[in-house]
């Protein structure tokens, strides 16, 4: 009962910051984890959850919860009647989108409605995931880590929970299959006539240096305007 409480009021804070912060500083992106947690700490409760619930038994990604994204598509998904009139446009459509449709998409009025769905599965080498220690301190020597992206219109989620929840553990169903053909051949599977555009980005040292110093010397002032507002206060 304790957790139960605990992910509604995360759920009403997340609907509140929706209205107090995303949409009057006009935000077109919000970035979401629905499976709420590091694998080597839920993949076991995953199991656990979906053998008792009759569900695919994941290996490489947890079961997700729908939580927040129904209150995203809730309070800021798509309209009604541009569902209507997305959907009859989408039907033809691959799940997905190749280099022709970046344009369309950059040039969309977004407003404050979610209108894409950016779906990203990633995979690291010898399936040895990065952790925050890692990234912080730099302990880890030079990796390659794969991302895989496919975009979705909004307009494709089901608005209701039951579909909602189904349509997010078919994403992740797929996702699990999809790692274990990269570990096994070293590539994402491909899905239909749709080519693999494959771009390679390199972590820049020097930007990565200067990040972490801009990080360092902003929380040293904060705490320093901190103290001086708490010795003015007191």
């Amino acid at each position: 009962m304790r957790g139960k409480t605990k992910r509604d009021q995360s759920l009403e804070e997340l609907r509140r910051h929706i209205h107090s912060s995303y949409i009057p500083l006009g935000r077109q992106f919000m970035v979401l984890f629905p499976e709420g947690g590091f694998l080597h700490k839920r993949r076991e409760i995953s199991q656990r959850y979906a053998e008792k619930n009759n569900l695919p038994k994941l290996e490489y990604v947890s079961l997700p919860r729908a939580g927040a994204l129904k209150v995203i598509m809730d309070e800021i998904g798509p309209h009604e009647d541009e569902e209507a009139t997305t959907s009859k446009n989408d039907t033809k459509k691959d799940n997905n989108f190749n280099q022709s449709n970046s344009t369309k998409i950059l040039n969309n009025k977004m407003g404050d409605r979610v209108e894409w769905v950016l779906d990203l599965t990633i995979a690291y080498e010898d399936r040895i995931p990065l952790h925050l220690q890692d990234v912080v301190c730099g302990t880890r020597p030079p990796c390659t880590t794969h991302l895989h992206y496919r975009l979705y219109p909004s307009t494709e989620i089901p608005s209701d929970t039951e579909g909602m929840t189904q349509w997010l553990y078919d994403r992740f169903i797929e996702k699990d299959k999809m790692l274990e053909e990269f570990y096994r051949t070293g590539k994402f599977p491909s899905k239909g006539s749709t080519p693999h555009v494959v771009r390679r980005v390199r972590q820049d040292n020097l930007r990565y240096l200067i990040l972490h110093l801009f990080f360092i010397a902003s929380t040293f002032v904060q705490y320093k305007l901190w103290g001086v507002l708490w010795g003015y206060l007191w």
